[in-house]
């Protein structure tokens, strides 16, 4: 027998005639032939072919095809010179009818079944262990002398005719410093799986216990390390089970078929991509493009003027929109509020800024397909309805939104409201937006930038985002241009330092991220249109459907559409001069925003956002 010392450094050809003589004391090809691709297989019989290659073609993530052979063909002459796919992997598994009938050292004494039968050759994350190394990046499982850990999710693939399963996939722990050096190296292998698919919790992919691998062995985690998911191949095998075709053969998980063919052949996969943490409880990592998170940021800068002069660059933080944009881009559910009765001596006392922003994020939440609820005072529920009914008229809604209230009747009342039966492992909401939303003061009181109370006018909405901050997986946004909205208890430090009466007047309660604009209604045109720029970052949208199913070609008939334009928003503050909604500032019922009118100065705004 020979043992592994040196196995990573024999060429593939070489290795391969040890596997097929049978001289291997190894259980599987994790580090071995270092720098050259690994095939997972997958032998069907040739009336499921097809099917099958469509089923890779439309879930390409974990099932990238390297190449697919003839029926009867036992070479692969693309991938190497002198290979017989019954002989050449460490071992072999055999299914029947959906039932794993057997382990093989070899598949020669079924050489006449295999005529009728058709051999895929799958890429392998083994094939990127050597430029994960370069990065200076440990492999835990080559370290621990061990298989990589395999575990099925609750992640359906992309269904093709009787081929349908969930998505597998290998873990790797990562030490958090290295996350984004690991998603680099890999990104560009794409015949390797590419770029991880996941980052962080296991539950949010439908693992319970990353210690009980379902194929594999459990890989041990240093302090520091994060665990790291890219799509498996084995999601092949998934796939032969649920077929449950007379007869299939597959490789044994982990041991792989070895090719000669190097790893230096990359496909660009739509520019350099970025790691970027959007919730540590439950942990989670998300992944964009360079070009896009600077595009984000660019919007930000736009947003960041202080037309007023109140002294909001100090508020401002870099990188919040983009982390906001990116929780709410993995969200299915989002519940916005808004509503600042500053004019308390008019009826009603709201004011202009804050519903158009929250209409704009609303708009295109809903072209991205996401549920979109708001919530308001009880006493502006009327008028929020006709705000809600105008937007549908002006094709700035595709259909009404629901409209709730919140009351305080007990210590629970928030839970309830924001899970089902108050239970937190069930959220209705994955993301809490305030935007221009009066926020409570440390001392309990709500107050305009005067410094007048108007506690009496404010529904306890804070509530809801305190609660957010017990609910694992419910993140918050607060949108704001003063300090004294929901959300901006994040930077109230900054408030009470910079800002006029910030001592008194600063909001107490913190949202994740705080969104700080010259007008609040420009932080909500720009959240807008970073989703905007999220959905049609290739390397984000497959992150997003965790690399199965086909990409999502920009559809500009539906995306589009639900951008904030100088037109819709014109007619929207028309419309709410009718209603008697007034500018903030000035508390007037002309065609101005905080005391700045829309022309020139606003319409200019989303012009440039655009």
């Amino acid at each position: 027998m020979l043992l592994t010392g040196g196995l990573k450094s024999l060429l593939p050809h070489v290795l391969r005639r040890i596997i097929r003589c049978n001289r291997l004391s190894i259980s599987n090809t994790s580090g071995m032939a270092e720098g050259y691709k690994q095939a997972n297989i997958v032998i069907l019989h040739k009336s499921l072919a097809d099917d099958f290659e469509k089923f890779c073609h439309a879930n390409d993530g974990p099932l990238p095809l390297l190449y697919r052979s003839q029926p009867g063909d036992w070479k692969c002459p693309s991938l190497s010179s002198d290979s017989d796919i019954r002989t050449d992997c460490l071992q072999y598994r055999k299914y029947e009818y959906g039932a794993c009938t057997g382990s093989l050292k070899s598949l020669k004494e079924y050489s006449e079944q295999l005529k009728d039968m058709v051999t895929f050759y799958l890429g392998c994350s083994f094939s990127f262990e050597k430029a994960v190394q370069k990065a200076g990046i440990p492999i835990r499982n080559v370290e621990q002398k061990c298989n990589v850990s395999m575990y099925k999710t609750s992640v359906p693939c992309y269904s093709i005719s009787m081929f349908h399963c969930n998505l597998v996939v290998t873990m790797r722990p990562i030490p958090e410093s290295k996350l984004g050096a690991a998603v680099l190296a890999t990104s560009e292998l794409k015949e390797a799986h590419g770029a991880p698919i996941h980052i962080g919790d296991p539950g949010l992919l439908g693992i319970q216990d990353l210690s009980k691998p379902d194929y594999g062995d459990p890989v041990h985690l240093h302090p520091g390390d994060i665990p790291v998911f890219w799509a498996c191949g084995v999601t092949g095998v998934e796939a032969v089970i649920n077929c449950r075709a007379p007869l299939a053969f597959t490789h044994s998980p982990g041991c792989m078929f070895i090719t000669d063919v190097k790893n230096d052949n990359v496909r660009s996969s739509g520019g350099v991509p970025q790691v970027h943490c959007i919730s540590r409880d439950p942990l989670h990592f998300s992944i964009v493009s360079e070009a896009a998170a600077q595009k984000i940021k660019a919007l930000e800068t736009l947003i960041g003027i202080d037309p007023g002069e109140r002294g909001i660059r100090h508020l401002q933080r870099q990188g919040e929109l983009l982390g906001a944009c990116l929780a709410m881009s993995h969200a299915g559910s989002v519940l916005i509020t808004t509503g600042f009765p500053t004019h308390f001596t008019h009826q009603p006392p709201e004011e202009n800024d804050g519903p158009p922003g929250a209409l704009a994020i609303a708009a295109m939440l809903q072209a991205l397909e996401k549920q979109v609820a708001i919530v308001t005072d009880q006493r502006a529920m009327d008028l929020n309805k006709k705000i809600i009914e105008e937007a549908v008229k002006l094709g700035i809604l595709k259909k009404p939104i629901p409209l709730l209230s919140y009351q305080r009747e007990n210590d629970d009342s928030a839970l309830m409201f924001l899970c089902e039966n108050g239970n937190p492992g069930k959220p209705r909401f994955d993301h809490l937006v305030a935007i221009e939303r009066a926020g409570m003061a440390a001392d309990g009181n709500y107050y305009n930038a005067r410094k007048v109370n108007i506690k009496h006018l404010v529904d306890p909405i804070d509530e809801l985002f305190l609660a957010a901050q017990t609910i694992p997986g419910v993140t918050t946004t607060g949108v704001g241009d003063g300090g004294n909205e929901l959300g901006m208890g994040k930077v109230k430090d900054a408030v009470k330092k910079h800002i006029k009466n910030g001592d008194v007047i600063a909001c107490d309660v913190e949202a994740d991220f705080a969104v700080v604009a010259g007008v609040s209604n420009w932080g909500g045109y720009a959240i807008a249109c970073a989703l905007y720029v999220l959905r049609c970052c290739d390397i984000h949208d497959r992150y997003l459907r965790r690399a199965v199913g086909f990409p999502r070609a920009p559809s500009q008939g539906l995306w589009l559409p639900a951008l904030p334009s100088v037109t819709k928003e014109e007619k929207l503050l028309k419309t709410l001069v009718q209603l008697e909604v007034r500018s903030g500032k000035t508390a007037s019922l002309e065609m101005e925003v905080d005391g700045l009118p829309f022309y020139n100065t606003h319409s200019l705004m989303i012009e440039k956002l655009l």
